[in-house]
């Protein structure tokens, strides 16, 4: 007797993308910015390696919250900020960022600094989107990504 072989169903496994953007929405939960909880992950262009994390927060060894209640000047280190910091892949290391927030201008330049970032892609925007020009401008390609199902 033989046994019939069925063809495998299409797979429904999510995306890299997915994947890394859901991991900065993870990382997001270790902020101790009252405002705001932000996630990063810096991979490679092939998705192979988490070249670095960062998530918002006060500077290590300082007290773990903001240090005013100013929206946007809390004294917290950016998500993108501390990723760039502990991203140790020298500039000629092709890059893609997945961030929680669309970046901040200041983070955007950050960014590009780090050397050949390819593309960001992050899940909500961010009051003032005049980074998306800003890395357009140097071929850093910027794309909101749907993690809803």
């Amino acid at each position: 007797m033989s046994e019939t072989h069925q063809p495998e169903q299409p797979s429904s496994r999510p995306s890299f993308e997915q994947i890394y953007l859901k991991l900065a929405k993870t990382l997001a939960s270790r902020s101790t910015c009252k405002r705001l909880s932000v996630g990063t992950v810096i991979t490679s262009t092939d998705f192979r390696k988490v070249l670095a994390v960062g998530y918002n927060g006060n500077a290590s060894g300082l007290h773990n919250g903001c240090d005013r209640d100013e929206p946007g000047n809390c004294g917290c280190l950016h998500s993108e900020e501390n990723a760039v910091i502990n991203c140790d892949s020298p500039r000629s290391v092709e890059k893609v960022v997945f961030v929680t927030h669309l970046p901040c201008v200041q983070c955007a330049k950050r960014l590009i600094n780090l050397g050949n970032v390819r593309k960001v892609f992050y899940a909500e925007d961010y009051r003032i989107r005049a980074s998306v020009e800003l890395l357009e401008s140097v071929g850093i390609t910027v794309a909101k990504l749907d993690l809803t199902p």
